[in-house]
């Protein structure tokens, strides 16, 4: 297991034509060597693997990595609350987070956004 800082940011989609810089997801997570999120290393660290969301004109949200029941990975920010309101991300259990691949995550609205993987540090 290697703990990487991954950044997000907003791809194009028709609210932003060219993408945003200005928002996005910075996640703490365990990878494996090829990249994927290492849910048996997020097990033995689960405090330890955060994430914070940046949106311009809103403020930050800091959270968890949170590993479902269903096998699904989302971000929690409510700690004292509930599930409803996480963040899920779109089938992030086969994605691989390396430089310049794009990901999907289901915002707390439930809409669907896509975000390019733009470091992995």
């Amino acid at each position: 297991m290697s703990v990487k800082t991954i950044r997000l940011e907003l791809a194009r989609d028709h609210d932003f034509p060219n993408g945003s810089p200005d928002r996005g997801y910075i996640l703490k997570a365990p990878l494996t060597a090829e990249g994927h999120i290492d849910a048996e290393g997020w097990r033995k660290a689960r405090k330890d693997f955060t994430v914070a969301r940046f949106w311009e004109g809103e403020a930050d949200q800091i959270g968890h990595l949170r590993h479902t029941r269903g096998g699904k990975w989302a971000f929690h920010y409510d700690v004292d609350g509930d599930a409803d309101d996480d963040e899920v991300g779109f089938k992030f259990e086969s994605h691989v987070f390396n430089e310049g691949e794009y990901v999907s995550i289901s915002e707390q609205d439930g809409v669907l956004r896509t975000f390019r993987v733009v470091s992995v540090r």
